[in-house]
């Protein structure tokens, strides 16, 4: 069996949050294969635990994955500071005669952005809109090459480790089952410290915001790589719940224009035309239609709102308005071009991750978890779409019994999407086109 057949079957997608079907990613003739090692979000850690406890998996896997398409160049990119984890990887690297290169960054913000990793280790900038094959490249993150290594041995993709920190009893990594509810991940994560909360599913700057009482609704995915539990009251949680209507409003009335949103704004430094301060100003004045366009090649990063904007207006917020109505007119774009970038300037507006979390005012929780907990719920709601793609279908129904690992729901391999797998033993209660619900039975196996 080949390997992208075993990638496959595994169900592999992309574990650093868009979840693009993995059999996909690679195209013929790619001179590069870039590992993406840096753990974008602050206070997430996952992708760490996974490179100190993991690393001879990792390294099989990219070694095969070398070997499998003749890749000349393997590359893991991560962050200098993250001493224990390269320590680990070049033991193997050694260990497996691999030939694989590490390439470290220092720890700034968005260092784990594809597209920036990508600046940082060619000094190539992929075309606005434009996407790693064009360069000849293939990007993956950490976390997926593990779950190739374990496709390689037909062990699919039914756990995830997730991050659980902020304002919870013990910050732990939690090793859940895909569909496992938000609330007993919580629980396993010792419980919320505070009332009433709001869980951000993801990383402080790019994770989206959920009111406490849908823990019980939600679930984790393939894809989801940190919960986050803060105060409703959090300066974070409060300003990223203003109504879009005043952000217009404060775009009309308050933005001076001094431009710090643009002249730090991660993919403007590496060359794309997004200038952020340009899209305020013509909300503002209904004039310069044309600089709307910048809205597109926006990243959604959040640098220009949570961190450059003197005002604390919210520069992203509008560029997603923008994208939004664009997208509704049909504008897409046509005609955008690399300009000449910001290589000098670039150095000196890189964004320490630790002046970032102090700024978000999240200095008081940890920034590196050594305990993992193993969850094991006697309920999961799996999801059939796990990112990028086409959701599953489901090959179960109501009353069939499963096993851990058995495939319930899934794809052609030709599609864009991915094969879903039971993630725990028990019977299924509900087969929907949104999910499969399995229940923990006694005597399953």
């Amino acid at each position: 069996m080949s390997l992208l057949k075993q990638i496959f079957d595994a169900g592999v997608v992309g574990a650093g949050g868009a979840g693009f079907p993995t059999h996909k990613k690679f195209p013929e003739g790619m001179r590069l294969l870039l590992v993406n090692a840096a753990e974008c979000e602050p206070l997430l850690c996952s992708d760490r635990f996974a490179m100190r406890n993991f690393a001879a998996e990792i390294i099989e896997a990219l070694a095969a994955l070398k070997d499998e398409f003749r890749i000349p160049r393997v590359i893991i990119g991560t962050k200098q500071k993250y001493m224990r984890e390269i320590t680990a990887l070049q033991k193997e690297i050694e260990a497996h005669n691999a030939g694989i290169e590490l390439f470290t960054v220092s720890s700034f913000y968005p260092a784990g952005d594809e597209q920036i990793l990508i600046y940082e280790v060619t000094g190539e900038t992929v075309p606005p809109g434009g996407i790693p094959p064009m360069l000849g490249l293939a990007v993956i993150n950490v976390t997926t090459a593990l779950n190739i290594g374990r496709a390689m041995r037909d062990i699919p993709v039914t756990r995830r480790y997730v991050t659980v920190n902020g304002a919870v009893g013990r910050p732990v990594i939690v090793d859940a089952p895909v569909g496992a509810k938000l609330s007993d991940i919580i629980r396993a994560a010792g419980g919320a410290s505070t009332s009433p909360f709001t869980i951000v599913k993801g990383g402080p700057m790019m994770g989206q915001q959920f009111p406490m009482e849908e823990a019980e609704t939600l679930v984790i995915g393939k894809a989801d790589g940190g919960l986050l539990i803060l105060p409703e009251a959090h300066p974070l949680i409060q300003f990223m719940k203003k109504p879009l209507k005043h952000t217009i409003n404060q775009a009309k009335s308050v933005c001076i224009q001094c431009s710090y949103c643009t002249e730090m704004c991660p993919r403007y430094l590496i060359g794309h035309r997004m200038r952020p301060n340009r899209v305020m100003r013509s909300m503002a004045t209904g004039t310069c239609e044309s600089d709307l366009g910048d809205a597109l090649l926006c990243c959604e990063c959040g640098v220009c709102e949570l961190f450059a904007c003197p005002m604390q207006l919210s520069p992203r917020r509008m560029n997603i308005h923008v994208k939004g109505l664009l997208r509704e007119r049909g504008v897409g774009l046509a005609g955008q071009t690399v300009h000449e970038g910001q290589a000098g300037p670039r150095e000196y507006r890189r964004i320490s991750q630790s002046r970032l979390i102090s700024r978000l005012g999240l200095g008081g929780y940890p920034t590196e978890m050594e305990q993992v907990v193993t969850l094991n719920p006697e309920e999961v709601r799996i999801p059939l779409k796990h990112g990028v793609g086409k959701p599953s279908a489901p090959f179960v129904k109501a009353g069939d019994r499963v096993a851990a690992g058995t495939p319930v729901a899934g794809v052609e391999f030709a599609d864009t999407g991915c094969m879903v797998h039971a993630s725990i033993a028990g019977v299924v209660t509900e087969a929907d086109g949104n999910g499969i619900t399995i229940q923990r039975k006694e005597g399953s196996q």
